[in-house]
């Protein structure tokens, strides 16, 4: 595995759809997969480098590709970007990989993609993790929530987005503990910004997927940051009164991103699920 900048380079996926999908695939054993979020310059990498290698060091193998339009995936500018197009792409990804069973980790816009995935190929799921996911609420709502006010300012200026109105976006829309923003973050958000296009978040189309809950049958494991102020509070009963086995770890002093800003508790409570849940 090499490196690009800050970054790491792992694997390409040439999907069958014509798309190249890169993700990384470390250890082996139980395929756990982890699924990013959006906004400016996300990546797997960069959303779960704090998390991954601890499961890789417990024996499972983990795959962490960046999503169409994001990281070192392709961009393309010439077409929509609804839901089934992210699922279409990471369930081609893994078929690329050899991957027929494996739980799946999602926050975000990546938990929104774990839920399709689930829906659309629940022979593929064993297990699922949702860290605030998308697809609970309709878009008026998410519009109300100041974290996603602040994205969208930042992506709909037409401004240049500096290194520090990125460590703002996360300090004060994403996370509780600003102290998490650290330089090294802005600076791997901003080396895939470089090379961003605009073209994902504005065609993104992610449907209200409450009423297809019910249809979720695999052990599920969700978590909720009581300081969140990118999603709705209404998605956590959206989630425990519609999927049926599922836990749900609700944690104070936590903003939109539980696995950084509580590393060890979060993966601590993975690990004890993917063994025991």
């Amino acid at each position: 595995m090499g490196k690009i900048g800050l970054l790491p380079e792992g694997k390409y996926a040439h999907c069958a759809n014509g798309y190249k999908i890169h993700y990384l695939d470390e250890g082996t054993g139980e395929v756990v997969v982890f699924l990013h979020g959006s906004g400016p310059g996300a990546s797997g990498y960069s959303n779960f480098k704090g998390n991954y290698p601890m499961l890789v060091e417990a024996g499972y193998r983990c795959i962490i590709p960046d999503h169409i339009g994001y990281g070192f995936s392709d961009k393309p500018d010439d077409v929509d970007h609804p839901l089934s197009f992210f699922v279409e792409c990471i369930k081609q990804t893994l078929d690329c990989a050899g991957v027929d069973k494996c739980t799946l980790v999602g926050n975000s816009l990546g938990g929104a993609i774990a839920i399709g995935l689930t829906l659309d190929y629940p022979e593929l799921v064993e297990k699922l993790i949702l860290m605030a996911p998308g697809g609970l609420s309709e878009l008026a709502e998410y519009q109300k929530m100041p974290g996603m006010q602040k994205v969208f300012q930042v992506f709909g200026s037409g401004e240049p987005v500096t290194p520090a109105v990125m460590k703002d976006l996360f300090a004060t829309g994403l996370m509780h503990n600003a102290q998490l923003a650290t330089d090294e973050l802005v600076a791997e958000r901003m080396q895939i910004m470089e090379i961003m296009n605009g073209h994902v978040m504005a065609t993104m189309d992610i449907p209200v997927l409450v009423d297809r809950l019910g249809e979720i049958g695999c052990p599920t494991l969700g978590f909720w940051g009581m300081d969140e102020k990118m999603m709705p509070e209404e998605g956590i009963m959206a989630m425990v009164r519609n999927i049926r086995h599922m836990r749900t770890i609700l944690v104070n002093e936590c903003g939109h991103w539980v696995m950084v800003e509580h590393e060890g508790m979060f993966n601590r409570a993975c690990l004890d699920f993917l063994q025991n849940g």
